[in-house]
């Protein structure tokens, strides 16, 4: 029961009362059932998006990215999604974002494969996704050089021979560094600008589809969320 009723709600988006209903169970028993499941999953789960990876795992990223968007040593895309939220009590302008609506932002990045392989749920929505993931864990663990990142190598095809820096491919909010790159602004580009911005979005376009397949397996990211911010941020990270 208790199985199913978390389910329900995270792949419904249905509120406690219509869950009330529908299991013939107390409203606040129901809420207090979804926040111990989910407790308990990110608690058991948390581990396969916390650990460290070692160098081989980064490689083993890279050359599955290239495989498939022919971007070399690409570790993964990062890219911070707004999660609608109902706005909490005394909080000011703090979580109304650019788009004029309340959310807490998820940073999270993926794999070629559609996995997530590192997450954080709870920024204020009004911060830039630039901020967001410098002052993130893994964003800090990246600036410090202590992710295991393989040494430069060269890139395939490349007549020079030239090496190039295992790094992470974002959106243009996203600050330039040795580790992170983004597209150049669309303004006046030659071929060559143009044609690295193409290979750079193939390689991003997998971070928009691994949360449009979360979005869409747990369809309570289409309403907002109505509880309190360390519950939220749990179902968040539960689904």
């Amino acid at each position: 029961m208790n199985k199913d009723t978390v389910c329900r709600y995270r792949a419904t988006g249905n509120s406690f009362i219509s869950l009330h209903y529908e299991y013939l169970l107390g409203a606040t028993y129901v809420r207090e059932i979804v926040r111990d499941t989910c407790d308990a999953i990110w608690e058991c789960l948390k581990p396969a998006y916390t650990s460290a990876r070692d160098k081989n795992d980064w490689i083993r990223t890279a050359d599955e990215f290239y495989e498939i968007t022919n971007f070399p040593n690409c570790m993964g895309a990062v890219d911070g999604k707004h999660t609608r939220m109902r706005k909490p009590n005394e909080s000011g302008s703090q979580f109304f974002n650019y788009k004029n609506f309340f959310s807490t932002i998820l940073m999270f990045m993926a794999d070629a494969d559609y996995y997530f392989i590192s997450v954080e749920a709870g920024a204020l929505g009004s911060s830039s996704d630039s901020n967001v993931f410098k002052n993130s864990t893994f964003g800090k663990l990246l600036e410090s050089n202590k992710l295991n990142i393989p040494d430069p190598r060269v890139v395939p095809s490349d007549a020079e021979g030239l090496s190039m820096p295992f790094v992470l491919v974002g959106e243009e909010a996203f600050a330039v560094s040795e580790h992170v790159l983004r597209p150049y602004p669309n303004k006046k580009l030659t071929f060559l600008k143009r044609k690295y911005n193409y290979s750079l979005s193939r390689g991003r376009s997998i971070v928009e589809c691994t949360f449009g397949i979360l979005a869409n397996k747990w369809r309570i990211f289409h309403r907002p969320i109505n509880v309190k911010p360390d519950f939220r941020d749990n179902i968040i990270k539960a689904c």
